[in-house]
């Protein structure tokens, strides 16, 4: 029976085959032209057009060389691909030869590229966790040596290490509590809270808290807007809106006031909430990593400022718990415009 299926009839069936997968699935003849694509293929490979030449339209030796040992052992290989142009991309290709008569060859490519990506991101978090970390760690250590060597007998000299050596121990508590409050929060990502919350309410109580804070850096706050109810976890809302404002006081300060804006939705969301300095704002090539954890536009006034560089990262996570929207806009001399959208 299998003898009486012409070249045409055989193709069509493995093709089908091909087309029944989720990945990208490409076959190609002995002479590695592309014979069909399956979707997936056409739409993360737009150049391994069926007819195009496999060495043209995708040229990576690591991949051909899997394809000449398949040819000469018969055996599948499996091999990853590294593609940096356009953008950076990891594959994993599982290359077969296929039964019958011919030579064909059918190539399967898995993305790697999100599992690479969060390998880079957890790589990078500890990284810069140790560095926060050990930074305040080692000034601690060497006051310490410090007090038990050279000023062991001086009074002046130990009360002004040991308040520096609070200061840095004070640091390193704010970075634990913020990574644990992160954890927290990832944790319970794909959980929406179901407590009603009232956005001016809860922005007033905020705004109050933060009062002598604000004060001293010279900032006013002011919040406008009435009864907003969204359903969410209160004290989730709270740390949101605590970060955004402590960062309008921190960095806007030289504007003078932060405006707290409670108003409509919009792209289907009931409630708005905006927090906007007037401060010197943001170049634009920083903006969209803002979120990103441990990210500092300037790394040194931070510090200064007493933050951890996961005060965003908390509230993004925050925000998509309660299936929000977060959006940054900012100008240098302009100030910065934080909006936050949520729903019933």
């Amino acid at each position: 029976m299998a003898d009486q299926v012409t070249p045409g009839q055989r193709l069509a069936i493995l093709a089908g085959f091909a087309d029944a997968l989720p990945d990208p699935c490409v076959l190609l003849d002995r002479r590695l032209v592309v014979v069909h694509r399956n979707g997936a293929a056409k739409a993360e490979f737009s150049a391994l057009a069926a007819g195009s030449l496999l060495t043209v339209a995708l040229r990576n030796p690591t991949l051909l060389d899997a394809i000449d040992a398949a040819r000469l052992t018969g055996a599948a290989q499996t091999v990853e691909l590294h593609q940096t142009v356009p953008n950076a991309t990891w594959h994993r290709a599982d290359v077969a030869p296929l039964p019958g008569e011919g030579e064909l060859f059918a190539i399967v490519l898995r993305s790697l590229t999100e599992q690479k990506r969060l390998e880079q991101l957890r790589s990078d978090f500890i990284a810069n966790a140790s560095h926060e970390l050990r930074t305040p760690l080692t000034s601690l250590v060497g006051f310490i040596d410090t007090l038990l060597g050279p000023a062991a007998k001086d009074e002046g000299a130990r009360e002004r290490f040991l308040a520096i050596m609070r200061q840095q121990a004070g640091r390193m508590s704010n970075l634990i509590d913020d990574l644990l409050s992160l954890s927290r929060i990832e944790m319970r990502q794909h959980m929406r809270p179901t407590g009603e919350v009232d956005l001016g309410g809860l922005l007033r109580e905020v705004a109050e808290g933060l009062e002598a804070q604000a004060s001293e850096a010279g900032v006013t706050i002011a919040v406008e807007g009435g009864e907003a109810l969204v359903t969410g976890d209160r004290n989730e809302l709270y740390e949101v809106f605590e970060n955004l404002i402590d960062n309008a006081i921190k960095y806007g300060a030289a504007g003078g006031r932060v405006d707290v804006i409670v108003g409509p939705g919009r792209s289907g969301y009931d409630h708005s909430v905006t927090v906007t300095d007037h401060g010197v704002g943001i170049e634009a090539q920083h903006v969209p990593r803002l979120t990103e954890r441990f990210y500092r536009v300037d790394a040194e006034s931070s510090r200064k400022k007493k933050g951890t560089g996961l005060g965003l990262a908390i509230v993004k996570h925050i925000v998509h718990r309660h299936r929000g929207l977060l959006t940054i806009k900012s100008k240098p001399g302009e100030g910065t415009r934080v909006e936050v959208l949520l729903s019933r």
